[in-house]
Formats: C-alpha cells, structure tokens, sequence
C-alpha cells in the first residue's frame, strides 16, 4: 500500500539524484583537471627545457650522461653526440641521454 507521503517522497528523491549526476560530472572533472595542472603540466615543462638544451649544446661543451659519465662533446650528429670521455676514448651517445651541461667550475646544470 503506497500513500501520498510516501508518493512525494520518492519524487523528491529521483529529482535530487538527477542532479547529483551533474555533481558527480563536475567532481571528476575537477579531479582530472587537478590531475593534470599536477603531474601533466610539470613533465611537459622538464621535457621542454630539456629539448631546449640539448639544442644549445655544442662542440667543447662539458656534459653529464644520464647514467653518470662526464664527458666533452667532440662532435654533433643528427641524433646523437660524440663525447670524450678519456683520452683516446670516444663514445657516442644519443641526445636524450645528455642529462646536463657541466659549467666550468664543476656543477651540473641539469634541465630534470
């Protein structure tokens, strides 16, 4: 047996979960905006300044690799640098690898 009161209430209660759908929406999409000015938008700017300079590095510039190696950059290939690592040794090395330049009082600027 079903009475009026109970009628209005059910009523009222699909009306407020049509709206809540809307809530739920807008919850995760400030969830993922949150999320991308976060973890997204910082990676992008590294890889940006990153890019830029690997760009600027020339021959004779002081290097670190990613793995660790210090070296000066001998020679500039499309798509990779050979690097002095000892006397009489060369090795080449593929852009992304460079982690940073090495000034000349021997700290690493590093674009990560």
């Amino acid at each position: 047996m079903q009475t009026i009161p109970h009628n209005i209430f059910l009523e009222q209660f699909a009306q407020a979960e049509g709206g809540g759908g809307m809530m739920m929406l807008l919850f995760w999409v400030l969830i993922l905006g949150a999320m991308w000015f976060f973890l997204i938008a910082p990676q992008r700017k590294k890889q940006k300044q990153h890019k830029q300079m690997i760009e600027e590095l020339s021959t004779g510039d002081n290097v670190i690799t990613a793995s660790g190696i210090f070296g000066i950059i001998t020679n500039v290939k499309e798509d990779r640098f050979v690097v002095r690592i000892a006397e009489g040794t060369k090795v080449e090395i593929q852009k992304t690898f460079i982690q940073g330049k090495v000034s000349p009082d021997g700290t690493v600027e590093s674009s990560r």
